[in-house]
């Protein structure tokens, strides 16, 4: 069972909670016990779990980012964006999580989030269900 999402980022970096929509994958396929898979599409953006309690951590994760791979620096690739490519190889394209009792397995700060690094744009991703 596989559901696609389509969202708009507004910034050219953002973390984007997308935990509802994971969550009401989860809820739709009515699998009890099983694995999800959320894969993003994009050569650009990624996918992660970090804290959802407080705003101040996606801030300081795309902060750190930022100023550890700079837009500015002189690299090979010629759009003007190598910066967003390589922040999406180290954070990555895909998650797997633990459906168990018809429920997400999260931790009790855990969120899902979408990261764009080479916005404003529209997007999507995938959620994957397998029953087992």
């Amino acid at each position: 069972m596989t559901y696609t999402y389509s969202l708009k980022t507004h910034n050219r970096e953002e973390m984007i909670d997308i935990t509802s929509y994971i969550q009401e994958s989860v809820e739709n396929s009515k699998i009890e016990e099983g694995i999800l898979i959320v894969y993003v599409p994009h050569t650009t953006a990624a996918v992660t779990i970090n804290e959802n309690a407080d705003p101040s951590v996606r801030k300081d994760i795309t902060d750190f980012l930022r100023n550890k791979i700079p837009k500015s620096k002189e690299y090979s690739h010629l759009e003007g964006n190598a910066d967003s490519h390589i922040k999406s190889t180290l954070v990555g394209p895909t998650l797997s999580l633990i459906i168990e009792n018809g429920k997400l397995l999260l931790g009790t700060w855990q969120g899902i989030y979408f990261c764009e690094f080479d916005g404003p744009r529209n997007r999507n991703f995938r959620v994957k269900i397998i029953e087992g």
